[in-house]
């Protein structure tokens, strides 16, 4: 996937793959591959590039940001993350690419998935037409909790908006076989972004906004564990959940 963020800031400087590699001191071809495929460079060569770009190396290349490693407090914790914002996003995208069988998601909005990554319908098409049933739950605008949520975040009408969006950008989705895509009006404790026997779960707190929330991800155990947890809570809002009617 290309670096859009480092191929706006190059534009916006002047900077060319050969001037940029010469103050990064690597072969101008490497610059080339972390344009347009995004590769990450290395740790101290990625701080040379943003510190000759006047540009935060973490905006440029988010997976810089690494995950703690999860300790061996359970066998299901992958990885943890401070905050959604410090989650690659392609570590959500890899996570859905990677679904054989199963896609669910349920959130309030999660726009930033297609602000970011623009062809995420095309993906999500695809793992549909490769066999996975998904199913999508977006807030319902008009929800009291929504409403609420929005006032807790100082996010105001915003969020409203937002999930009106959420239904917008998923909407050409509905008309693929296997797809289901839903509104809740439930408190959502947590986002969750399941792919088979995987899941990202965005924790919700009271006052701050979901991109500054802790992030797990988890991969189910032989028993379960965990991950059934959240997929039975998944289950429980899917069922008050209403279709989305299509365009």
């Amino acid at each position: 996937m290309p670096n859009e963020r480092l191929r706006a800031v190059m534009a916006a400087g002047g900077w060319t793959c050969e001037s940029l590699a010469a103050k990064a001191e690597v072969d101008p071809k490497s610059v080339e591959r972390w344009v347009n495929l995004g590769r990450v460079p290395r740790r101290r060569t990625a701080h040379k590039a943003a510190e000759a770009l006047r540009e935060d190396v973490y905006a440029l290349w988010p997976a810089l940001r690494q995950a703690k490693a999860a300790r061996a407090v359970s066998p299901e914790l992958v990885a943890l993350y401070g905050h959604r914002a410090d989650v690659p996003v392609s570590a959500f995208i890899d996570l859905l690419a990677s679904a054989r069988e199963r896609i669910d998601v349920l959130v309030y909005a999660a726009v930033f998935l297609h602000e970011a990554y623009p062809r995420l319908n095309e993906l999500l098409r695809e793992r549909a037409e490769a066999g996975c049933t998904m199913r999508i739950a977006l807030g319902d605008a008009t929800s009291p909790n929504v409403q609420q949520r929005g006032r807790e975040e100082k996010f105001g009408h915003g969020i409203e908006s937002r999930c009106r969006l959420a239904v917008m950008h998923c909407q050409p989705l509905i008309e693929v076989a296997g797809v289901e895509v839903r509104t809740h009006g439930t408190t959502l404790y947590n986002s969750l972004y399941r792919a088979d026997d995987q899941v990202l779960v965005n924790a919700h707190l009271f006052g701050v906004n979901a991109y500054a929330a802790p992030v797990w991800h988890l991969r189910r155990s032989d028993d379960g564990g965990m991950f059934e947890t959240y997929a039975a809570s998944f289950d429980a809002v899917w069922e008050t959940a209403r279709p989305v009617e299509g365009t």
